[in-house]
Order: structure tokens, then sequence, then C-alpha cells
């Protein structure tokens, strides 16, 4: 089965700086793609999560929490077009969180981070192990969905464009 991984905090504000390039030439045996620059690979060949997650850990040089999920999964919510129309505004993005768990209780969607108009994160699912939430980056405030404090479990996030590149290389 495939597989698809994301890292946690790595090469974010100059800390867990890494080469997601590198690491997967190193994983060539496991048919690992890069995918950008902040840890975020496909795994082609089948193999299991739980022996892919100990060479992957093995080979970093620092610990993380990885998101691995099977590719299918993935690739049924891609498929699904899971977002509503956009919000209004030029600089509007879609973006995905992968949870380390399904959360034990669930907010009401949608929620606005900061509450109000002048949200610059809403929420507005989740779908399995998936967030879903539109971003409006503030170079003044930058605010993110904080996965831990409103779902009570770890997650990493990433934009919906990224998510679109993982599933041209899955469909390859």
């Amino acid at each position: 089965m495939s597989l698809v991984v994301f890292l946690r905090g790595a090469n974010v504000g100059g800390h867990r700086v890494f080469h997601p390039a590198a690491l997967a030439r190193e994983m060539e045996e496991f048919g690992v793609v890069n995918v950008g620059a902040v840890g975020t690979f496909v795994v082609r060949k089948a193999v299991g999560e739980k022996a892919f997650r100990a060479e992957l850990v093995a080979r970093l040089p620092f610990e993380t929490e990885a998101m691995i999920v099977p590719a299918r999964d993935l690739l049924a919510l891609a498929e699904s077009e899971p977002f509503p129309k956009t919000p209004p505004g030029d600089d509007v993005r879609k973006m995905l969180t992968v949870l380390a768990r399904k959360p034990k209780a669930v907010p009401r969607f949608p929620m606005n981070r900061p509450a109000g108009d002048r949200w610059q994160v809403r929420v507005i699912g989740i779908s399995g192990l998936f967030g879903l939430s539109f971003w409006r980056p503030d170079r003044k405030r930058m605010i993110y969905l904080d996965a831990e404090k409103d779902f009570g479990v770890s997650g990493t996030t990433r934009t919906w464009n990224t998510v679109e590149k993982i599933r041209t290389i899955l469909q390859r």
C-alpha cells in the first residue's frame, strides 16, 4: 500500500532543519518522492506503516512526529472535492491538517480563529484524520489552526496545493 508522510514542525523557523530531497534519495528503495520543503513525502512502494515509520525515524537527524496515512485515504478525500465555495478575498487559501488520530470530540463548524469577521483560520470540518480549513494570512499577526487546542490531538498543516501535487504523483 502506498503511503503519504507529513512531518510535523520540520524546516520551520530554523528548527528541525534537514534536506527532504536528500532523505527521499536515501530512501529510494521505498519509492519515496519528496513534495516541497517541509517534510512531505509520497511512498510509492507497498510497505507497512510501522515498518516505514521505523526506517524514517532511524534516518531523520531529529525527533519529530510523523503523520502517515494510506495514500488511498488522501486520494479519496481529494477526489471528493471537500471544499465549498472559497470565501471572498484574493489571499484565501485552502488548507489540510493531518491529525495524529481522530479527535474524541469535534467542535461545531465552521469555527473561526479569531472569532468574527476578521478571522484568519476558518475550520470547516473534519473527515477522518483530515481537518479542512481556509486561511487568510495577516502579516501583522499569523494564526494557524492549532489542532492541539481545538481538537485535543496533534497535527500538521499543508496547503491544498500540496495535496494536489501528491494527487498528481499518485496518479502517475
